[in-house]
Order: structure tokens, then sequence, then C-alpha cells
């Protein structure tokens, strides 16, 4: 399942997160040991970035939450909408899990129903009821970390669809059921 560039120690902190992930996800905000959660992020769209601490290792903070909300609106429409905060602690857990800081690039973050339509009716690579339309998925890569290694560490998790398209240079993560394509 890993590829063979995975240190041993690697797997294990993979495995381990994972596992903590799946068996608690929606009480990790809660937990006393939590710690902040930062992320630096550009959409390569809009040529935006930011870095937000959206979560202080007690609460969600609201502005960040939605600076991130703006950054990853339907560019094409300049429509925003909440992202769910399951996601972004996913990417946070990627990167964890990769102990890296990386930037995320996102190259697609929340859409709205007529954008989604729109690249549907050019893509059967777009699913009509897709979780971009609900703040749910975003397809991102992170800068100077190879795109398999995002792929294996977002399965690990196992806490939503991962989508890997190593020609178009991302991979995709929602907080739907766990599926993988």
């Amino acid at each position: 399942m890993f590829q063979k560039d995975f240190s041993r120690r690697d797997v294990m902190k993979m495995a381990a997160l994972g596992l903590t992930a799946s068996m608690v996800p929606s009480l990790s905000h809660a937990m006393p040991s939590a710690r902040p959660r930062n992320l630096a992020m550009n959409n390569i769209h809009t040529g935006e970035s930011i870095e937000s601490c959206y979560f202080d290792g007690k609460d969600y903070i609201q502005g960040e939450l939605a600076r991130i909300d703006f950054l990853c609106r339907d560019h094409r429409r300049n429509e925003v909408h909440a992202m769910d905060k399951g996601l972004l602690d996913q990417l946070n857990q990627i990167q964890r899990l990769l102990n890296v800081e990386s930037e995320v690039v996102i190259i697609s973050g929340y859409r709205s129903p007529a954008t989604n339509e729109a690249l549907r009716s050019k893509s059967n690579g777009v699913a009509k009821k897709s979780y971009h339309m609900l703040g749910q998925a975003i397809d991102f890569r992170l800068e100077g970390v190879k795109l398999n290694h995002v792929r294996e560490a977002a399965l690990s998790l196992q806490a939503g669809g991962v989508g890997y398209y190593p020609r178009s240079q991302f991979v995709h993560i929602d907080t739907g059921p766990v599926r993988r394509w």
C-alpha cells in the first residue's frame, strides 16, 4: 500500500494518526491535548495566499475560517461558501503525517452549482452531486511534496474520499464516505 520510500517510522505515524482520526474525528477539537492548527494556502487561480491559525488548540477561530472560505471560493463566480472544518483538519493531519508545513496549493475548493454544471458539461470527471458544492471537498497539492506521498497520507486517514490525479498534479479529498479512485 505504501510507497517504498516511506520509512517505517512514517508508516507507523500514519497508522497511529489515521486510527486516532477515525476513532474520534468529531471530538478531536475538544480534546485538552489538542494543538493549534495552522495552514498556509495559495489559490492558483487568484494568486491569493494566506497563513492561518484556524484552530487555537481549544476553539475554531471564526475570522480565520472566514479568510479560508474566501480563499477557497468559487473564483469563476466569486461566490463564497463555508468550508467544512473537518476538511481543513484533514489537510492539517496530512501535513503532520508527512512532517511538513508546505503550502497547500488549492486547485479547486468550493464550486457553485452553476460552476459545477459548467465543468460537468466539459468533462466526465466532474460529479453531478460533487462535495465541492457543499464546501466538503478540495483539490490540492502540497508545495515540494511528492504527490503520491500526499495521496498515501490522505488514504491512511480513512476520513472521506481520496482521488488521485497525477497527470493534473493534484489530490482530491472530501468529507464524504470513505472511498478512493
